[in-house]
């Protein structure tokens, strides 16, 4: 009875994990995980799932000695992602740093499905983020009742993380105030988390890591102190170096949002794609294409995550208001949206752009007229 219980709870997890709007990465990746683990034969560090080397191939992408196919998580430099893997190792934590829209979270979170198998020891960062989503935190029923204990302490997900062995992550760590931001700074040196309410302190387990994502543009927001930074080896994202890697990435993750969504497919999107990636480089890089037109940028970030969006917008209207042709005309509110941000100033950016870039450029009088319908 014990066996069949194990197998319908299995059953049933795969089940929920399916029909989750947004699985977490070691559910929607759970086979590719499973062959690159039967594959594997090299060392790995203690209570890793994979060992460095497969976590790099995990996330960059390859194909394994029986045919199976790893779809790439990241695309850009390797050795970006080696380097990260490899900080996971040691007793150094690991922080992602970049503009928005460069995959900090998305590197994190699969960084520790490949390394834990758990993604889920997530702590997110905000200006309202207190102590206790770092360190621990108390059930006040028991506490009242009988008084500092174990049974009454409740373990933050670094806390858990220590104890288990685990990879535990911390998601936009400049928006966190800089005195709950020291509370790691122990943490990260010592690795032990004292609970002076118990005389006692909760000591890291070997496997014990920690990835921290942080924004480029947040700095001076909550900059962390020179302490804090010294315990983090720092790996800088960048943008995709050229129009055809962005190009690529928004397709793998608009074909990827869109059957996990079950969107119907919307067909020949691949130029409608160009188009958006072309006009967000432009306006991000302040220059066109071919070098010869200097033109303003918008005040926002026109990152690629944004893209995907625009796309992923445009592929849903294609779909259930078009005749599932992605085409100009779906996508044009979605540019909008993105590059007029703030009405005041983008508006001027984006008319310019429009009349003196998009219009005159040919086989985008399609593109043109839908932003111009848009934009009245």
């Amino acid at each position: 009875m014990c066996g069949g219980g194990a197998v319908t709870d299995s059953r049933a997890g795969e089940t929920e994990a399916r029909e989750a709007l947004r699985p977490h990465a070691e559910d929607a990746f759970a086979d590719e995980l499973r062959a690159l683990a039967a594959a594997d034969d090299r060392p790995r560090p203690e209570r890793w799932r994979l060992s460095p080397w497969a976590v790099s191939l995990y996330l960059l992408g390859g194909e394994l000695p029986d045919g199976t196919v790893i779809t790439p998580k990241y695309v850009g430099p390797r050795r970006l992602v080696e380097v990260a893997v490899s900080t996971l190792a040691t007793d150094r934590a690991l922080l992602l740093l970049g503009v928005p829209g460069t995959a900090k979270t998305w590197v994190s979170e699969h960084l520790a499905a490949a390394v834990s198998g758990d993604s889920t020891l997530l702590v997110q960062g905000t200006a309202g983020t207190a102590e206790e989503a770092v360190r621990y935190g108390w059930n006040y029923a028991q506490l009242l009742a009988h008084g500092p204990s174990r049974d009454a302490l409740v373990a933050s997900p670094v806390m858990r993380a220590m104890a288990e062995g685990r990879t535990a992550r911390v998601e936009e760590l400049t928006r966190i105030p800089a005195d709950v931001q020291d509370s790691l700074i122990t943490v990260l040196s010592e690795k032990t988390l004292p609970v002076p309410e118990l005389g006692e302190e909760i000591q890291a387990v070997r496997g014990f890591n920690l990835i921290a994502t942080a924004n480029d543009r947040d700095r001076g927001v909550n900059e962390l102190s020179s302490a804090l930074r010294r315990r983090f080896n720092t790996v800088v994202l960048p943008l995709p170096e050229t129009a055809e890697a962005e190009v690529d990435i928004v397709a793998r993750r608009v074909d990827q949002i869109g059957r996990s969504l079950d969107l119907p497919a919307a067909s020949d999107g691949a130029a409608e794609i160009r188009r958006v990636v072309t006009v967000f480089r432009e306006l991000r890089d302040g220059v066109t294409a071919d070098g010869r037109t200097k033109i303003k940028s918008p005040s926002g970030t026109l990152s690629t995550a944004e893209a995907i969006s625009v796309v992923t917008g445009g592929a849903a209207l294609a779909a259930h208001f078009g005749d599932g042709v992605l085409r100009a005309g779906d996508v044009a509110a979605g540019v909008l949206g993105a590059v007029v941000r703030d009405p005041s100033s983008d508006t001027v950016v984006w008319q310019e752009y429009l009349e003196s870039v998009v219009r005159e450029r040919d086989g985008w009088k399609d593109f043109y007229r839908a932003c111009r319908e848009v934009s009245a």
